[in-house]
């Protein structure tokens, strides 16, 4: 259960949707909604999902020139979960590991 959730994501725009009680995770590309929420119920006790929203992060085109020419490749796609945690449960926590 512990494998869908990949890591936390924390950006400028994620960090203020952060503050508005909203919180972002890069999750398994085959989780489902149900899945997810277990998880995170799991790995923050106290914790109680109201909503899980999921999307399909395309990757990006990269190119970078060096002595030998110009390289292109692409960056990972991956799948980010957007949760909203109840607001009478506790709140999720990322840097308390740190």
């Amino acid at each position: 259960m512990s494998d869908v959730l990949i890591k936390p994501l924390v950006t400028e725009k994620l960090t203020e949707l952060m503050e508005a009680g909203h919180y972002a995770f890069e999750v398994r590309r085959d989780a489902n909604k149900v899945e997810i929420r277990k998880a995170l119920e799991a790995r923050y006790p106290g914790v109680k999902i109201k909503e899980v929203r999921t999307m399909q992060v395309r990757g990006k085109r990269r190119s970078q020139n060096t002595r030998r020419g110009r390289v292109e490749g692409r960056t990972a796609a991956y799948k980010k979960a957007l949760v909203t945690p109840l607001p009478d449960s506790e709140q999720i926590d990322f840097f308390e590991e740190i």
